[in-house]
C-alpha cells in the first residue's frame, strides 16, 4: 500500500494526534472525559462520502463531540466538518496546537 505524503494508513495517529490522545487522557483521569475513541465513529454525509473525526469524545456530562486535530486545513476537510456538523446533532471541535496549548474551534 502506498500512502501519499504526510498521510498515514488508518487507524494509525500522527505526532499531533499523539499529543492530543494524551490531553484527552489527562482531561479523562481529571473527570472532565468520561470516554475518547480515536476514530471512533464514521458520519456519512452523502453517497459514498463519510467524514471520520479524529476523535470522538463523550464529555463529563455526556455530551458527545467530535474532535478534528489539525496542523493545517485543506479546503475538503474543513467543507466536510461543516456539512457534518450541519447533518448530526453534537459539536464539531477542531482542535490545533499553539506551542504547549490547545486551541479550538467549534463548527
Amino acid at each position: 500500500m502506498t500512502l501519499a505524503l504526510g498521510h498515514l494508513k488508518s487507524g494509525q495517529m500522527n505526532k499531533t494526534e499523539a499529543a492530543y490522545a494524551d490531553h484527552l487522557e489527562l482531561l479523562r483521569r481529571a473527570g472532565e472525559v468520561l470516554w475518547y475513541r480515536f476514530e471512533g465513529m464514521k458520519l456519512r454525509l452523502a453517497d459514498n462520502t463519510f467524514y471520520t473525526p479524529d476523535f470522538a469524545v463523550m464529555l463529563a456530562n455526556r455530551q458527545l463531540e467530535a474532535h478534528e486535530v489539525k496542523g493545517f486545513w485543506r479546503d475538503d476537510a474543513r467543507v466536510k466538518i461543516k456539512v457534518a456538523a450541519e447533518m448530526y446533532p453534537f459539536r464539531f471541535i477542531a482542535v490545533t496546537r499553539k506551542g504547549k496549548a490547545w486551541e479550538t474551534e467549534e463548527f
